[in-house]
């Protein structure tokens, strides 16, 4: 297991370039699936993720050549080898649940995929999924308990078209359903879908491989059945995750960086948080600048929703960012309910921090009255002290590098490999930026946090 040492203190200075989105690229693995055309995806990012969705590909049949240097990966899926998933990519990360939409309409054999991973960030079940797959004519159960089970999935009739009504606009949920659809006979809407960018470069990369989808401007998605595919070429889109770390970190800083590809569209309501809060950028031609200013001005609101939202992946570093601003500010979490565990590191290493079961802000969201803590009130400036630091997840990890950055003393984090998975070289990135951070091996145990979702679990 790999450490990090960070020495803060110094502000981040330099210029970046934004890799691609992790969110995007390895659902474009599992959308290729579809056809037996060849793929060739640029701007991937060399990230965890991506690493194990690849292996999980080739485990059924996929042929990959992945450039890491040129960041330029070519798949082929001619035929499925087979159509079941290991168990030992159980808990890995969200990506086996999405198998079974974009092979049912490839195989008339069984689909056995695992249950579902990720971060320890709350509830994620894929009830969801399911129903939604059901609809379209899938049979889906799933045997076994918890962590030795598995979800079987076939459509022997072949899938049909249907209206989908999702109850939450859930991401996975709505990739899934389209993957299925694309082959599916007839016409399929998904109402209250989500529409986060990277589902949209997902919908460009299929209309380019030969479906059919229109994005309604009611958060409705039209697929109609594709019968013909092409070979395609996709550049991936900027990750807009890492530019918004990155941003929060150069400004925290008291810094200056300029991130290369950082595209504008996708940070909308980012970027207007970052300007109330007093933090500085200018968006060029060919990516954004992100800088301090002047002295960083609490008394926000900030409320995390889906897209076009403050997205929920962004609230952990903003957390951090607001302890050095002056005033009280509010964060509701209304997308997962158990966000907050990070805090406590934070509040031991100086943040002045208080968490809420009430929805504190400008709606009521589905965790009012669960007693779940996803309010927070924090109160700055304050100065951050080092620590050692177990991460328990991707982005509670660079949360904490940022809060490492703003200690001027030395503090010690394990875990790193959480941060492999969704940033792509941040050690070589945070280090051309000026900040005094080493990797180094550890004799310490390893220890990663899986968290597996069973269909009990209602949304």
């Amino acid at each position: 297991m790999d450490r990090l040492k960070i020495r803060g203190g110094k502000p981040l200075q330099g210029h970046i370039r934004a890799a691609g989105a992790k969110n995007a690229m390895t659902k474009l693995l599992v959308a290729s699936l579809l056809s037996d055309k060849k793929c060739t995806f640029r701007n991937v990012p060399n990230i965890g993720d991506v690493e194990i969705t690849v292996n999980l590909c080739r485990e059924i049949g996929s042929e990959i050549t992945w450039d890491k240097k040129n960041n330029v990966l070519e798949i082929i899926t001619r035929e499925l080898k087979t159509s079941y998933i290991p168990q030992k990519y159980s808990g890995s990360n969200r990506i086996p649940i999405l198998m079974i939409g974009a092979l049912l309409g490839r195989t008339d054999e069984d689909i056995i995929v695992p249950t579902a991973g990720g971060d320890l960030i709350g509830s994620r079940p894929v009830d969801l999924h399911v129903h939604a797959l059901q609809k379209l004519g899938a049979t889906i159960e799933f045997r076994g308990m918890k962590k030795e089970g598995a979800y079987f999935a076939q459509a022997h009739k072949g899938l049909k078209g249907a209206i989908v009504t999702l109850d939450y606009p859930s991401v996975g949920a709505t990739e899934n359903t389209i993957l299925a659809a694309v082959r599916a006979k007839g016409t399929t809407l998904i109402k209250n879908s989500a529409i986060e960018p990277e589902i949209i470069d997902i919908i460009l990369f299929l209309q380019k491989l030969g479906a059919n989808i229109m994005v309604d401007v009611d958060r409705t998605i039209c697929i109609q059945q594709a019968t013909t595919f092409h070979e395609v070429e996709h550049t991936v889109l900027a990750d807009r995750n890492e530019v918004a770390s990155y941003a929060m970190a150069a400004i925290a800083t008291k810094g200056r960086v300029f991130i290369e590809n950082a595209e504008h569209l996708n940070m909308i309501a980012f970027l207007n948080k970052l300007r109330e809060i007093g933090g500085g950028f200018t968006v060029k031609p060919n990516g954004i600048e992100f800088f301090y200013e002047a002295p960083l001005k609490g008394g926000l609101h900030v409320e995390t929703d889906v897209h076009p939202g403050f997205m929920t992946d962004w609230q952990q570093p903003f957390v951090v960012l607001l302890t050095q601003a002056h005033g009280v500010s509010v964060l509701h979490e209304t997308v997962y309910e158990n966000r907050f565990g990070y805090t406590h590191t934070l509040k031991e290493m100086g943040a002045d921090i208080a968490l809420f079961s009430q929805c504190l802000g400008g709606k009521t969201c589905r965790f009012a009255s669960c007693d779940h803590h996803h309010s927070l009130v924090v109160k700055g400036p304050t100065p951050l002290k080092a620590k050692e630091i177990c991460i328990p997840d991707l982005r509670a990890g660079f949360a904490y590098v940022m809060a490492a950055l703003l200690s001027k003393e030395e503090s010690i984090i394990t875990n790193v490999e959480y941060l492999d998975r969704g940033y792509e070289d941040f050690v070589n990135k945070l280090t051309a930026l000026g900040a005094d951070i080493i990797r180094e091996t550890s004799d310490l145990p390893k220890i990663l946090h899986k968290k597996i979702d069973t269909p009990s679990v209602a949304v």
